[in-house]
């Protein structure tokens, strides 16, 4: 779960300013004034709850973080777009409120959405307070919810120029290669050999859906007290891409072992014992629900999902570095690229 805390010295911003400026955009209880806290977990984006003075309302604040960023990183923009446009279908999404790109108002381009109360995972194994019912429940319905965006018409929802729909697999690699050289800072050998053994890879047929990019049990807010997805959070990975690409990402923690705690895995866990679907039972409902025949190239997908995350990994650990990360276990998170690389490379050359 996500723990709310004073705002960190990295992060600070003129609050005044931010109030007088959303009460001119009309948002309910601003002008009454705001008290800003900040959430404490996330890697990317820093978030904020605003809380108006007069007590009448809740919002979430998500800006880019200070200081020189990646290319192409901390999309607040696609964020806000992605989730406005969802909001007129079934994906569970929070009601967008504003967008700000200028700058100078906090610093950096922000947006405004409501708060929700609800409860986020810290484990997809759903460790503590969940019984074997209610986390098989929240697994499918996490599986419903991903089977509901992959299945929305994006030209129907105006996002049919939310990204190129050709080669996203290639496009991911490429950019994920570039972020990873340009926030490199040891040799990482495996990773080496997973980006050639991508590279070399023929490819996969293109398939186009709305593609959240992220898509796992952290990133998802659940109902209050029952185990429902009510809301899919962190949508700055978010294209046009390849379904099957979040899809393998969701299943991410069937191959980490559970016992390296940083990695948030589920391998050597009773998952029929904990109520948790088999990889092989998650894949099914969910080819079932999308009405696909069959989930081709799982493998290649699965090694570049491990591709992804541990170029991901070492952005937030040179941003540690650097002082300007979004939480403080950004160390901590970093040091796992080295072990996501292991792992995909074992995927990739079949020892896994």
């Amino acid at each position: 779960m996500a723990h709310l805390g004073p705002v960190t010295d990295a992060h600070r911003f003129d609050e005044a300013r931010l109030a007088r400026y959303l009460a001119d955009q009309g948002l309910d209880g601003a002008a009454s004034g705001l008290t800003v806290r900040q959430f404490q977990g996330g890697q990317s984006n820093p978030t904020f709850r605003l809380d108006t003075a007069d007590g009448n309302a809740a919002y979430v604040l998500r800006k880019k973080p200070p200081g020189d960023l990646l290319p192409s990183a901390h999309m607040v923009e696609r964020e806000y777009r992605v989730m406005a446009a969802l909001a007129q279908t079934e994906v569970p999404v929070p009601v967008m409120r504003h967008l700000c790109e200028d700058a100078s108002v906090i610093g950096t381009a922000f947006y405004v959405m409501d708060h929700l109360d609800g409860r986020i995972p810290d484990e997809p194994s759903l460790d503590e307070g969940y019984t074997p019912e209610e986390r098989a429940a929240t697994w499918d319905s996490a599986n419903a919810a991903l089977a509901k965006l992959h299945t929305v018409d994006s030209e129907a929802v105006g996002l049919g120029d939310f990204g190129r729909p050709a080669n996203y697999c290639g496009r991911q690699i490429a950019r994920w290669t570039k972020q990873f050289e340009a926030s490199k800072t040891d040799p990482m050998p495996d990773m080496d050999r997973l980006t050639e053994w991508l590279n070399a890879h023929p490819g996969v047929p293109d398939e186009v859906s709305i593609a959240h990019g992220d898509y796992r049990l952290p990133n998802l807010m659940l109902h209050p007290s029952e185990p429902k997805v009510i809301a899919i959070l962190d949508w700055e990975l978010a294209t046009l891409g390849h379904p099957l690409a979040d899809v393998a990402y969701t299943c991410m923690p069937y191959r980490m072992a559970h016992s390296e705690k940083a990695l948030k895995g589920m391998v050597g866990l009773d998952l029929p014992g904990l109520g948790i679907p088999s990889e092989e039972e998650y894949l099914e409902k969910y080819r079932q629900r999308t009405g696909r025949a069959s989930l081709p190239d799982m493998t290649y997908f699965h090694a570049l999902s491990f591709f992804r995350l541990a170029a991901i990994c070492q952005g937030v650990y040179f941003r540690g570095l650097q002082g300007n990360a979004s939480s403080d276990n950004a160390l901590e998170v970093g040091a796992k690229a080295p072990r996501l690389a292991e792992i995909g490379w074992a995927i990739a050359s079949g020892k896994a």
